[in-house]
């Protein structure tokens, strides 16, 4: 029986030009589906915000949406959009639009009430305040969410083989089909690759775009050392201080 490694160079060395345009297929529809169904995420969590009781369809509808199995999914928009990257495209960005919706609400609703009453105490309107005091304050939620979408898109992109685009998931399949080791194993190391390389420049980007998170939190480690400092020194001065003949007489009735 020929050797059957999981790890083997010369396959990667031989079949480069293959796993190359799998990977940018893969890195491809997955960004595209994250932006697009961020496109689609932002003014319907921002609607549901404005608009409470529209809350709890919208969570419910793409929550129903996040449900459906994807080897289903994938097969029933076949028939309407045809083999390839149209039905793809279509399941992942449905399938990311639960995790960005909750957390752009989430994100939302968190802002503090006094930074709101303050901006409408500025003469600020309600698409004012969404743009440039809620939606700003809401960035640390919107791009864990984005994090999220993206490390799950990577996964979910591999089960597009079902409808001929796969991207590395199709590398999968085939190693499956054949029992090929090395060609499961590398599809799914990259795949996981990709997934770690895409999460760290979203959380650099993440930083970037909210430095003043950053600095809040520095200041209020900082301000919270002395108070603890100042509040344990108090004790125990008070500790220290005698008690007048009057507390000790209390002391005794207790």
């Amino acid at each position: 029986m020929p050797p059957n490694p999981w790890f083997s160079w010369s396959y990667v060395q031989n079949n480069w030009g293959e796993i190359s345009q799998a990977l940018v297929e893969h890195t491809t529809i997955t960004l595209e589906a994250v932006l697009i169904a961020l496109v689609i995420a932002l003014p319907l969590a921002a609607l549901a915000h404005r608009v409470r009781w529209l809350a709890v369809p919208v969570l419910g509808m793409t929550g129903v949406m996040y449900t459906i199995p994807s080897l289903a999914l994938f097969s029933i928009l076949v028939p309407f959009t045809g083999i390839g990257r149209t039905p793809v495209l279509i399941g992942l960005v449905m399938y990311a639009l639960l995790i960005l919706v909750r957390n752009i609400l989430v994100g939302l609703q968190g802002v503090d009430p006094d930074v709101r009453d303050a901006a409408r105490g500025l003469g600020y309107g309600s698409t004012r305040l969404l743009a440039s005091v809620e939606m700003p304050n809401a960035l640390p939620s919107i791009m864990t969410g984005v994090r999220l979408a993206t490390v799950s898109t990577v996964a979910l992109v591999t089960v597009g083989f079902v409808a001929g685009y796969g991207g590395l998931g199709t590398l999968m399949f085939r190693g499956f089909r054949s029992s090929y080791n090395a060609q499961i194993m590398t599809a799914t190391l990259l795949c996981l690759l990709l997934a770690v390389v895409l999460d760290l420049l979203l959380l650099l980007l993440g930083r970037a775009l909210t430095p003043w998170s950053r600095t809040r939190g520095a200041s209020s480690r900082t301000g919270s050392r002395p108070a603890a400092g100042a509040a344990s020194a108090t004790t125990g001065s008070e500790s220290r201080e005698p008690l007048e003949p009057r507390d000790r007489t209390a002391v005794r009735d207790a």
